[in-house]
């Protein structure tokens, strides 16, 4: 018996546990759109490649599975480039499968083809930025390419892989066998973990620590490994602070949280960092804003402060800062043995009540500084109040997704997470544009959670079409669009160095200007509200989590600059020796 190779790649999908595909169709790839209408598998139509890639992103996120999007060759390839780029700079496992020139018209410059500098090498556009990209050549190839993306993708540190198929080997005929190999392959592979010699060594460390810290990143997240973070923080007492993308790790109401590090970290976090005797780094990249430019003075001074640093990817051990102590493994598994060694090494917890308290006194304070702008009545809004009252509404499980600026860095700083994994951010590549396609695929993969989007008026601006595919989805997606009427974080940089706001600001006649954001979202068929005032928000938002339905809440807002404590060097750069930030425009 034959098949198409597109519909026994169809199958094998299937076999591997694959239940949601994001894309886009062209002509190269609709052999593939017609094997999966009578499959199991969902296809999410998107109106972009830009909004299926961040979807899959989203959904790979919150699924805790790899994202597959299927892509057209050229501008369908190069629209998805920046979604499949910002999921490798976070480490987001996905597969994307992507039509190519018919394999007979090498060399002739078909429809569509990006061959500058070779013919058939429109993949290698992808080669900067994904783990692996392959072209296959025969159909006989592509079960042994397609197994081995899918382990690559989620294997070390994850990442995306590009599958490039020429549409002549898509509809091609081949025997009914020709996945049977490969479906008996394991689908994930064993991690490697960590000896108990050196897990001994490291709990020793730490237990004779003048003033040690953890330090996490999304790499516990990413290796499910929030509830062994936890136990080892607990039983040592030992306090837990995280980089952006590892921000939810560890509860923010939790008595050992610390809070996020780095440019738009506060002083006592950043100062509990500098002054550490040992730092424990945990699936880290240790990213320039996170690390205030990596300058001494200012978040982690390494040395004197000694570094122990446990990652899946050996190239970041001692790539920013020396380490005493580096090893190579897999997180859930690495925590899973120091766990074990610490309660042979301590049989009893640590309680360290003192610092609890510390940092409890620094919660309250923080929060004292916040509750006049919290609470303020102002129209437009502060970003403050904002943010509070979409804390109050959710539950705390609820997915959040943001895009970049005051959602991402204010949030970041001020918002409390409190189940791992549940904030969806752009860390890597702070792609404008991400927040809102995310938030789809995040409602899709979790039906049953609150999922709410919150973007600002650039970043929703860039992909509104996600609106269509979450009515055709049915997907209870509601967006929160913090609207400042500019690139509010750019603007503020702009003005407080160059004294202008030229290119950032959004203007008609001289006057500040926005679309009407909930306008457009009735025009997609999705129920929204343009706020009025400060007082109307917060019911709002209940009825919009309430409904059930796709529903967007426009809401102008003040664009005030997110309080920065830390140092970024860029600041230096624009006005060298002045101490110059972000001001309000």
């Amino acid at each position: 018996m034959t098949q198409t190779v597109a519909q026994l790649l169809v199958e094998y999908l299937e076999a591997r546990g694959v239940d949601h595909i994001f894309g886009l169709c062209g002509h190269t790839n609709i052999a593939v759109l017609a094997a999966l209408e009578k499959s199991s598998i969902r296809f999410v139509n998107t109106r972009h490649e830009q909004i299926a890639a961040h979807a899959a992103d989203g959904y790979a996120r919150a699924s805790r599975k790899t994202g597959v999007v299927l892509s057209h060759l050229g501008p369908g390839l190069t629209n998805a480039a920046t979604g499949v780029a910002n999921a490798a700079l976070d480490s987001i496992p996905m597969v994307v499968i992507a039509g190519d020139v018919p394999s007979h018209y090498y060399g002739k410059h078909p429809h569509q083809e990006v061959n500058m500098h070779a013919d058939a090498s429109q993949f290698e556009i992808y080669r900067p930025f994904v783990k692996r990209a392959w072209r296959v050549e025969r159909p006989d190839h592509l079960p042994e390419i397609v197994d081995k993306a899918f382990h690559l993708a989620e294997s070390g540190r994850p990442g995306p892989v590009l599958i490039s198929v020429p549409m002549d080997i898509f509809s091609a005929e081949a025997r009914s066998t020709l996945f049977d190999r490969v479906k008996a392959n394991a689908s994930a592979y064993q991690k490697p973990s960590i000896d108990d010699t050196t897990a001994r060594t490291i709990v020793k460390t730490l237990l004779s620590a003048r003033k040690p810290v953890m330090y996490v990143g999304g790499g516990i997240l990413l290796a499910d490994a929030a509830q062994e973070l936890r136990d080892f923080a607990d039983h040592l007492g030992i306090p837990v602070a995280h980089s952006l993308m590892g921000k939810g790790a560890l509860p923010d109401d939790h008595p050992l949280t610390l809070g996020m590090t780095g440019f738009w970290g506060t002083k006592y976090i950043n100062d509990s960092c500098r002054n550490a005797d040992y730092v424990l780094a945990l699936g880290t990249r240790f990213c320039e804003a996170d690390c205030s430019s990596w300058e001494g003075e200012y978040t982690f001074n390494m040395p004197p402060t000694k570094l122990i640093h446990i990652d899946i990817d050996p190239s970041e051990l001692g790539r920013n800062y020396p380490v005493e102590i580096g090893v190579i493994a897999d997180l859930k598994q690495a925590l899973t043995v120091l766990n074990r060694v610490a309660r042979e090494l301590l049989p009893q917890p640590r309680g360290n009540e003192s610092l609890r308290q510390e940092i409890a006194a620094y919660r309250k304070q923080f929060k004292s500084n916040n509750a006049a702008a919290e609470a303020s009545a102002q129209f437009p809004m502060r970003p403050e109040r904002i943010l509070a009252d979409v804390r109050a509404v959710l539950p705390r499980d609820a997915f959040i997704t943001t895009d970049v600026g005051w959602n991402k860095n204010g949030v970041g700083q001020q918002f409390p997470i409190y189940e791992p994994g549940t904030i969806l951010t752009p860390g890597g590549y702070a792609t404008m544009g991400f927040g809102a396609p995310a938030a789809l695929g995040a409602k899709i993969a979790r039906p049953d959670r609150v999922v709410v989007s919150l973007v600002g008026d650039g970043g929703f601006g860039q992909n509104p079409a996600v609106l269509a595919s979450a009515v055709e989805q049915n997907a209870a997606v509601v967006w929160v669009v913090m609207n400042n009427l500019a690139f509010g974080t750019i603007a503020g940089l702009e003005k407080a160095h160059f004294g202008t706001t030229f290119g950032t600001v959004f203007r008609h006649n001289d006057q500040p200007y926005s679309p009407n954001f909930a306008a457009v979202a009735k025009a997609y068929g999705v129920d929204s509200v343009r706020i009025e005032s400060a007082d109307q928000f917060k019911s709002a938002l209940e009825h919009a989590v309430s409904c059930g339905k796709p529903y967007l809440l426009d809401v102008i807002m003040e664009n005030a600059p997110v309080p920065t404590a830390g140092h970024w060097n860029i600041m230096d750069i624009y006005s060298p020796g002045r101490k110059v930030s972000h001001v309000s425009t």
